[in-house]
């Protein structure tokens, strides 16, 4: 392996764990504040959240909010799904049968 790209690994891995730790190391002894165990609390949603939407809303690489978008249509039905029965698996499973039967029929 060429010496600058293992240096380049050895690199990111110590800024990687250097980053991680310096908050174990913080929060070790005292605790994390309240406010922050709150606020860490909402980061997966908005991960996800992020990730997601333009998936849904832009899949062209414009934005889509026609009825022949149907990766909208089944994330609005994979949402509504997982708001009213709370099961992964079903969310899962139904969204991907729509997107599937949706392709079918659009192309």
């Amino acid at each position: 392996m060429n010496g600058k790209i293992l240096l380049i690994i050895l690199g990111m891995a110590a800024a990687t764990y250097l980053t991680r730790i310096g908050a174990q190391l913080i929060f070790a002894r005292a605790g994390s504040p309240g406010w922050l165990e709150r606020w860490l609390k909402h980061v997966p949603t908005a991960i996800l959240t992020a990730l997601i939407v333009p998936q849904l809303l832009l899949p062209q690489g414009y934005l889509d909010l026609s009825l022949n978008n149907s990766y909208l249509l089944a994330g609005i039905i994979a949402a509504f799904t997982a708001y009213k029965t709370r099961n992964i698996l079903l969310t899962i499973v139904l969204g991907m049968g729509v997107i599937i039967i949706l392709n079918k029929l659009i192309s």
